[in-house]
């Protein structure tokens, strides 16, 4: 596995925070603009069915032949997680 970990930051109800989130594993980071992709070609998110979860998701970009789905990082997580990692969990 090749856990890493992704530095954000995140603004939620007016308060920004940096953190570190850990996820299993990352096929690639890219800065949008130089990979092509502007503000005119983000889509956004499509209904995935009626169980999907699409709120944390921004948008959906494309780049040559694949689709990029860009996440929403200020919505993925809530006030009362950022409040726990703040206090350092107490």
């Amino acid at each position: 596995m090749d856990t890493c970990v992704i530095i954000a930051e995140v603004t939620v109800d007016g308060d920004t925070t940096i953190l570190g989130c850990m996820a299993d594993s990352v096929l690639e980071v890219l800065d949008l603009m130089p990979a092509g992709i502007t503000p005119a070609g983000i889509t956004p998110a499509p209904r995935i069915g009626t169980n999907t979860r699409t709120e944390f998701i921004a948008g959906m970009g494309k780049r040559d032949d694949r689709f990029i789905i860009l996440l929403d990082v200020d919505k993925v997580f809530s006030a009362e997680e950022l409040s726990v990692v703040e206090t350092g969990g107490r």
